[in-house]
């Protein structure tokens, strides 16, 4: 098949897949296209003009072409390599498991400007920012919830409407807040949470996207989010990440 004219699109590096000799398969996520498989071709040679592009996490702008149902990488410039992550084993795995969460909701050939802007704000509060691990896992789940189309319902308890619930809880199943005696006995559906870990819920779901990041929590109520988040993602995608798994190994 006749190949198409050369595109120039910038895209993150999701993942890298060693094949044959010395190249690689990348699943790059761009805004225009979403996700796109590109071959790049001796990206594991030394004198690889766009080696540095080709690495997990890498922010490029990318010459691809295409034959058939493959994109080839013609040429690349690297834009960001998030150099805080590269220099913290814990931030890097944390990183590897946002851009598989992300790849995970993401489609191919569909625009993904969004969930492409979450990735990289979170990448970039992790790298240059030093936000902690722990508040940005949270607070990066639930809100790639909300984009990729499972946003929970957390202004008010979902049975007697009180904004202010008493006991409050998550549902992580129905996605829906509730007061701690309201709902029946649902047991192992539901995760508590507190004044403070309901009000960074509240900021993380219905905040100004730009300073999602920009909360502060004690250990006990962060804890609590953390695992609410993290139910309600496994209860939502029904699968498990191994990227988290590495990431907790290091913990």
């Amino acid at each position: 098949m006749a190949s198409t004219p050369h595109i120039v699109i910038r895209g993150l590096v999701l993942r890298e897949t060693e094949t044959k000799e010395a190249d690689k398969i990348l699943t790059l996520l761009t805004a225009e296209r979403g996700k796109l498989s590109v071959i790049a071709r001796g990206a594991r040679r030394k004198n690889c003009k766009f080696a540095a592009c080709a690495q997990s996490l890498a922010w490029s702008e990318w010459t691809l072409y295409q034959r058939g149902q493959w994109y080839y990488a013609g040429e690349g410039a690297t834009l960001e390599l998030f150099g805080g992550l590269r220099s913290d084993l814990e931030a890097m795995a944390l990183g590897f498991y946002l851009a598989e969460l992300t790849e995970a909701v993401t489609t191919e050939e569909s625009p993904a400007g969004e969930l492409l802007r979450h990735l990289l704000n979170g990448l970039y509060a992790l790298s240059a920012l030093g936000k902690p691990p722990d508040l940005v896992k949270p607070a990066f789940e639930l809100k790639l919830l909300c984009l990729a189309g499972y946003e929970p319902l957390a202004d008010s308890c979902a049975f007697c409407g009180s904004p202010e619930p008493e006991s409050p809880q998550l549902d992580v199943v129905q996605g829906v807040l509730r007061c701690g005696s309201c709902g029946g006995g649902e047991g192992g559906r539901s995760l508590p949470l507190c004044r403070d870990s309901l009000a960074a819920l509240r900021h993380i779901v219905y905040g100004d996207p730009k300073r999602l990041y920009s909360f502060k929590l004690g250990e006990e109520p962060l804890r609590r989010l953390s695992a609410a988040a993290e139910a309600f993602l496994s209860a939502q995608l029904e699968r498990g990440f191994r990227t988290l798994d590495f990431y907790k190994s290091l913990r």
